[in-house]
């Protein structure tokens, strides 16, 4: 260990002297109270770090110690159910010593080491291993089966393992090493946290993750291994879509990371997750979840780290061979941290005060998703999917994290505070958002829904903009300008954004639709439309056409049980066809 003299402290910077054995991005303890920092600066010997605790009562003089190790997190089981701070350091833990108030330069282990975990062998003595090879499994919840896998960097035969109860620091097995050398493994495991873990090979996104929301699924997907953006100002319903998507994703581990956010809403969601059913088992959704808890009124430094710490975790459940899902809420008040750290550091500001490597360290986040082959003796395969929520100042998506925010990610789900006010959710607004795996996804759809999806989705978001374009005449001169075919594209276009996009998140039914009732219900309001323009066209009032009776059922075609939708929507088409030919047939015979 180095000690060093403080020479400047400036809010969450603290500049020292004498560190010149330090390393970038080393972990050190600063003052009397031993603070938590890292070096995130070097000029000779003096470094530039940033303190991740209150730096209030240290000054010039005080003590800086190095650990010589960089910010790590610590990897074994135990890690699902549990609420960290941006650090890794467990607030169960911390209250249970302080109570409310958390004092400053607490140390506490990151995972338990008093816990008793069962250890179940899976590899057996003169195996050959390698780094990631799973020599082992714990039932981490009912849930989550925990695969314990060899360090990287180590390989060899195995000399020694045993099945039993263990703590995560206990040896479960000895590994002789080429050089003859002989390595300890035990469950714990530490990896530093701006370093992504190694894969063998990252796959094309070519599976889409399923949401069970229509909006997202059908009309901008995101693949397995992906990254999206979701966009919105304040009460636009960010935190309604990433409960959603925590609730129904086909995931097997979400981590769920509220870097600077607002105390009271970091407290809804801890509050909500525990209470919120896991649909696939019946279980706490708790029971597959890791919550990074970092409110807005903690020190603006740890907001980095938090960002850092939960994907070095969704990393790791991946390597397990488990689709992972990341949600960061939100990432504009993570960039306004670097914007902080950047001005306290004298460096030249690039757009709105924004540091100039704004992008790059925004990109290094989201460039950790994937969909990969871990980089082991076998084959396995895991995907981590990032999404991250973006708050732009008056929903203004031209400001910097934003517009840096979309040049890395391929989907953009454009949250539209007027939809969420009008009580449309997800109030994601269909005419600015978009995905590109759309392409890459499309023979997916073709081979596991229908081969009319796609098509279906094209002919929806083709009637979506025609209603934006008529809806402009119709504010000019009103509805009765309007060709009977225009006011049948907006009937329909009314059916797609109510009937379709807009999904109730408390309703047993509604809450989520399985990608087969999707594809079933947009090919029935595509039918609607059909028949009606041949019922136009056959000189059939559009009034006649909107008051058919299913029309009316076409509306609550959505509540239809997951179970049993095909035979109701068989009835509705049949009811529709048969509408549709006798209103033809009075025409003709008038």
């Amino acid at each position: 260990m180095t000690n060093g003299k403080i020479i400047k402290v400036s809010g969450p910077l603290v500049v020292a002297e004498g560190l010149s054995h330090a390393n970038m991005f080393d972990v050190v303890r600063v003052g009397r109270d031993r603070l938590i920092g890292e070096i995130i600066e070097m000029r000779g010997d003096r470094a530039s770090i940033q303190v991740y605790e209150e730096t209030a009562g240290i000054g010039y003089g005080d003590e800086v110690i190095t650990t010589g190790a960089p910010l790590s997190v610590e990897l074994a089981p135990g890690l699902i159910e549990n609420i960290y701070d941006g650090i890794q350091r467990p607030l169960e833990k911390i209250r249970e010593i302080c109570g409310s108030n958390i004092k400053r330069g607490i140390e506490v282990t990151n995972v338990d080491r008093e816990r008793v975990w069962d250890f179940k062998a899976v590899k057996k003595v003169g195996d050959k291993v390698s780094g990631g090879d799973i020599i082992g499994t714990v039932q981490e919840t009912v849930i989550v089966e925990h695969r314990v896998m060899v360090p990287h960097g180590i390989s060899g035969e195995i000399v020694e393992i045993t099945s039993g109860s263990f703590r995560v620091e206990d040896t479960v097995c000895k590994i002789k090493k080429v050089d003859g050398s002989v390595a300890e493994v035990a469950m714990l495991q530490k990896w530093p946290v701006r370093i992504g873990r190694p894969y063998k090979e990252k796959m094309p996104p070519d599976v889409p993750m399923i949401t069970g929301q229509r909006v997202i699924d059908t009309m901008f997907p995101i693949a397995k291994g992906g990254a999206a953006a979701v966009p919105g100002p304040f009460g636009s319903g960010k935190t309604v879509v990433q409960h959603q998507l925590a609730k129904w994703s086909d995931v097997d581990i979400v981590v769920y990371i509220g870097c600077g956010e607002r105390g009271n809403e970091m407290t809804d969601v801890l509050r909500e997750f525990p209470e919120l059913r896991d649909p696939k088992t019946g279980e706490s959704l708790m029971k597959r979840t890791v919550l990074i808890a970092n409110t807005s009124d903690m020190p603006v430094a740890a907001r980095e780290a938090s960002i850092y710490t939960g994907i070095t975790i969704a990393e790791y459940y991946r390597d397990m061979g488990y689709d992972v899902a990341v949600i960061a809420d939100s990432t504009s008040r993570w960039a306004e941290a670097l914007r902080e750290m950047s001005g306290r550091l004298e460096e030249m500001p690039g757009e709105e005060g924004y540091p100039a490597y704004l992008s790059s360290r925004l990109a290094q986040f989201y460039e950790r998703a994937g969909r990969i082959y871990a980089a082991c003796g076998e084959e396995r395969l895991g995907s981590l999917t990032a999404i991250g929520a973006v708050s732009p100042p008056g929903g203004d998506i031209s400001e910097p994290v934003a517009q840096a925010t979309l040049r890395i990610v391929k989907v953009f789900w454009g949250l539209d505070s007027s939809l969420a006010y009008s009580r449309h959710f997800p109030a994601i607004n269909w005419l600015n958002s978009y995905s590109l795996y759309l392409d890459r996804l499309g023979s997916w759809f073709d081979e596991n829904v229908s081969r009319e999806f796609m098509k279906n989705r094209g002919a929806a978001m083709n009637l979506l903009q025609l209603e934006a374009e008529l809806q402009e005449i119709v504010r000019l001169v009103g509805i009765d300008a309007l060709s009977a075919d225009d006011r049948l594209t907006l009937e329909v276009a009314q059916i797609v954004r109510e009937d379709f996009l807009q999904q109730n998140a408390f309703s047993d039914t509604d809450s989520y639709t399985p990608l087969q009732k999707q594809a079933r219900l947009m090919s029935l309001v595509l039918r609607y439309y059909e028949l009606g323009k041949k019922e136009i066209a056959a000189g059939v009032e559009p009034k006649k056409v909107f008051a058919m009776q299913a029309r009316e059922k076409i509306g609550r075609a959505k509540d239809a049980p997951n179970d049993s939708y095909n035979k109701v929507y068989d009835e509705i088409e049949a009811l529709m066809e048969s509408e549709a030919d006798k209103l033809i047939a009075e025409k003709e015979a008038e």
